[in-house]
């Protein structure tokens, strides 16, 4: 708290800034080179990070849907058994009948009870086809999965080695990076950083190199190169809109 306090209260010359932000720019530079050595590996290891976490989401839907399906079985079957303990009841009922209107209602009753029992064993059917076809898509689906697993766990060694073997240097630079910063106010950095976002290669602020700007090398008028070399205000190239500055260590020709 007391460090930031201190910093703040520090009032540093347009120079300084300047000269900060080009010291910046060759660290924020360096991060990127080093950067460049995990190529497509974050984002690789990101989409396999996807594609694992959608697989197991499926596999968790699949085993849902089996789940249900064999709830709804267990459900089939006891209707089933209570049907043909019906259908024994009522048969008895038959051999104590007095008359054929009550033969001929109790009948109706078993019937029913047939019917239930022969919808029920059609569902039956029809669950049992949908878990064995669910539990193909299943072993399909954890096969896939164990597959990419594999793949990402490749892919994150490989990053995570590059990463532990480049720490040391990305965490001095960082340090680097957070001193330069001190130097700089807020809307300057801000500008910086959009600066950095929108041109090639990361380059927001560039030297004057044989009369030109050293980012799209068109050519920088005379006095233009004086008031750069002056330092007492921040100039962008009027074609690419990058920082000019001049070399600090005077190669600019």
């Amino acid at each position: 708290m007391a460090t930031q306090k201190k910093t703040a209260e520090v009032d540093y010359s347009m120079q300084e800034k300047i000269l900060a932000l080009y010291e910046l720019q060759k660290i924020d530079s360096r991060i990127d080179e080093i950067n460049k050595v995990k190529g497509e590996l974050p984002l690789e290891v990101q989409d396999l990070e996807d594609e694992v976490a959608g697989m197991k989401t499926r596999i968790e839907h699949i085993n849902a849907e089996i789940e249900e399906l064999n709830t709804l079985t267990k459900q089939r079957k006891r209707e089933v058994d209570q049907a043909r303990i019906m259908i024994g009841n009522y048969k008895e009922q038959q051999n104590n009948v007095r008359n054929n209107r009550e033969f001929d209602a109790i009948s109706k009753e078993i019937e029913y009870q047939e019917l239930e029992i022969e919808l029920a064993e059609k569902r039956l059917k029809e669950y049992a086809a949908g878990i064995k076809a669910k539990k193909l898509q299943l072993e399909e689906a954890e096969g896939l999965v164990e597959g990419r697993a594999v793949d990402l766990q490749a892919k994150k060694a490989e990053l995570d080695g590059i990463e532990a073997e480049t720490a040391p240097q990305v965490a001095e630079y960082e340090a680097q990076e957070a001193r330069a910063k001190e130097k700089i106010d807020e809307r300057l950095l801000a500008a910086y950083e959009r600066i950095r976002r929108n041109v090639r290669n990361g380059l927001a602020v560039v030297t004057v190199r044989r009369d030109a700007c050293g980012g799209c090398f068109n050519r920088i008028p005379p006095q233009r190169q004086v008031d750069i070399r002056q330092g007492k205000k921040i100039i962008v190239c009027e074609y690419c809109g990058r920082i000019l500055v001049a070399d600090p260590a005077g190669e600019q020709e």
